[in-house]
């Protein structure tokens, strides 16, 4: 049983496409006797079901090496798109990780969106999001994962724009497409020009190419650096980092698989590039870059916001950096580790705080506090979500950073340092927000604020559970580093930078120390507050630049497209007129005109012959 299920993996994805068509009915307006639930309910049959598929498909794929499935779809002037699959341990276990986080995301939904109009919409959405990660974690070949990221940057406008009737969610929904678009531009002119030098999008023939490859270094920095656009887009990396905060509009439950899997979509694929991004130093260089300024820059701006999903989307954009400088060094189990921890301790803060944005008036984590006494499970998952993101033994995040970190111990220390420091960072901030929601004593917001009901209660202890088992899962896969050989200066670093970050911020926060804290220098305090100003110079900078192409287009468009039109409209209209009065209706007219055309369109045409004749009689 279990070899079939491994056999027929590749229709995994086809279960949450399924599910997402057959919930459209629901959608308001078509079915309306039964109301918008059975929706859900069948959208959890079919994620359920392709869980229990490729959970049993993985225990069968560690006794078989990788298979490639290939189907082919087109193939014409020396052009072949054939879908490539890859099934193997890791693109299995992905699978494995997306439908079991859409599952608890769905459970979740059933809560939180209890009384939703959108409920239809928004699981058939779920659906199509689940459909198309299962099909990017199987897809081997480049050209069909960048049609697939397209597809998701389309799910992420739809679903972040889920409540459209209200402004705020309009603009998020409007502004993290566009945002995405603008990396995936860059990323298909990197799609494009990679084939003329490799011949083809295969990523198993791709790293074959790489491993003896001899190419320009300009032209293939310069394809690198389109390349890693797109995941730079899907990761929230700087400068296109700003579209994760503003898609925090949408739906709880949505901000689950966003802040987990969706985001690592486009880490995804820059680790399946490793090998040709690895061929350019400059892009090697740019994706650590990139990462170090992200990492450092977001977890810095964390601490300084009031919003509770604010706080965690620029921390999660701060672990994606931390992806890019592991991809950067070529260390992709280190990637691959991050992702995973990221992806369970992300999730499970959302869905800790989740509750509290559900049943309370704000998410200002100044207006709330005391939950403790009043939600001790929640504030448990939120313990354990936060010390699984930090470098926290025996926690996956410890082993996921202690790998990366041990990889640069010799090599690149510097990088260590910037590590050590995210790490530290990343603490504070989590530690914080726990201090002012759950420390304390009650606000006027937060006293009444009880505990969630069991849709949203039993998820969330799940995901508990497998988060304070995740490193037996690392150890049963033999994915952790044996302790003879651990690099115990690396760990002590980890250790103390995760417990200095906690500590000094639980000092401030639960003591007496008048709140909110303020920087000796003020405008210190507003660059990381207001988000080192970027969206100000996003104003100033694209949109302005934007803005005044567009009105030079329109000014183009009205008075010389339209011109010409309107122009050319009115000699229609005047030589319409002027035959209306000229013409008598009698045959022999028309039949003069048609001559005296003839013999004048003659005479043009035989000029070259007599014409010179012509002239040379009369000179």
């Amino acid at each position: 049983m279990a070899q079939f299920l491994l056999e027929t993996v590749w229709l995994v994805p086809f279960y949450a496409l399924v599910g997402g068509l057959l919930a459209i009915p629901w959608s308001p307006g078509i079915i309306r006797k039964t109301g918008p639930r059975p929706a859900g309910y069948v959208n959890l049959i079919m994620t359920l079901l392709a869980f229990v598929h490729s959970t049993t498909a993985l225990q069968a794929t560690w006794n078989y090496p990788p298979q490639e499935i290939f189907i082919p779809w087109l193939s014409t002037a020396g052009l072949d798109l054939t879908i490539a699959l890859e099934i193997s341990p890791i693109s299995v276990g992905a699978l494995v990780a997306v439908t079991g986080l859409n599952l608890l995301a769905q459970i979740y939904a059933i809560g939180y969106m209890e009384m939703d109009w959108g409920w239809g919409r928004f699981y058939s959405l779920l659906g199509l999001f689940e459909a198309g990660l299962c099909a990017l974690a199987l897809c081997n070949n480049l050209f069909f994962s960048y049609v697939i990221l397209e597809i998701l940057t389309l799910g992420t406008y739809l679903l972040v724009g889920l409540w459209f009737s209200q402004p705020l969610v309009v603009t998020g929904a409007r502004d993290a497409f566009l945002t995405k678009r603008v990396g995936d531009l860059f990323l298909l002119m990197g799609v494009l020009g990679l084939w003329p030098l490799a011949g083809t999008w295969n990523y198993t023939e791709l790293a074959e190419w790489a491993a003896t490859a001899d190419v320009n270094p300009t032209v293939i920095g310069l394809v690198g650096l389109a390349l890693i656009a797109g995941p730079m887009g899907k990761c929230a990396q700087f400068p296109l980092h700003l579209w994760l905060d503003e898609a925090m509009e949408g739906p709880v439950p949505s901000t689950i698989l966003r802040n987990s899997v969706v985001v690592a979509s486009g880490a995804w694929v820059l680790i399946k590039l490793q090998p040709v991004l690895s061929l350019s130093p400059i892009v090697s260089s740019a994706m650590v870059g990139v990462g170090a300024v992200t990492a450092l820059g977001a977890s810095l701006i964390a601490i300084a916001q009031i919003d509770l999903k604010r706080c965690q989307s620029y921390s999660v954009s701060a672990y994606m950096g931390l992806v890019f400088i592991a991809v950067g060094v070529q260390q992709d189990e280190a990637a691959l580790l991050l992702v995973l921890a990221n992806a369970v301790s992300a999730a499970l803060l959302v869905m800790s705080t989740g509750g509290i944005i559900w049943n309370s008036i704000t998410q200002d984590v100044t207006q709330l506090g005391g939950l403790w006494k009043r939600r001790p499970i929640s504030g448990i998952a939120f313990i354990v979500g936060s010390l699984g993101l930090i470098g926290f033994p025996p926690l996956g995040s410890f082993w996921a950073l202690m790998e990366l970190a041990d990889g640069l111990w010799e090599t690149r220390p510097w990088l260590v340092g910037i590590i050590i420091a995210v790490n530290a960072l990343t603490a504070v901030s989590l530690t914080r927000e726990f201090a002012l929601v759950f420390g304390g004593k009650a606000q006027q917001m937060a006293q009444r604020s009880p505990e969630v009901h069991w849709p949203m209660m039993l998820p969330m202890m799940i995901l508990l559970g497998f988060s304070l088992n995740l490193p037996f899962v690392l150890q049963s896969l033999s994915l952790l580093p044996d302790w003879a050989n651990l690099n115990k200066d690396v760990a002590l670093l980890l250790n103390w930078s995760s417990i200095f970050g906690c500590t000094i911020t639980g000092v401030i926060y639960f003591s007496n120390i008048p709140k909110p804290i303020r920087l000796p220098w003020k405008g210190l305090q507003d660059l990381i507050a207001y988000d080192f100003y970027t969206p100000n110079i996003y104003r100033m900078t694209i949109i302005f630049t934007v803005a005044q192409i567009s009105q030079f287009a329109d000014m183009i468009d009205r008075f010389v497209v339209d011109g010409i039109v309107n122009l050319v409209g009115l000699f229609s209209l005047l030589g319409g007129e002027s035959l209306k009065y000229s013409t008598s209706g009698q045959t022999q007219f028309y039949a003069f005109t048609v001559l005296l055309g003839v013999g004048v369109l003659g005479m043009w045409v035989s000029w070259p012959f007599w014409g010179v004749q012509f002239l040379e009689l009369i000179f």
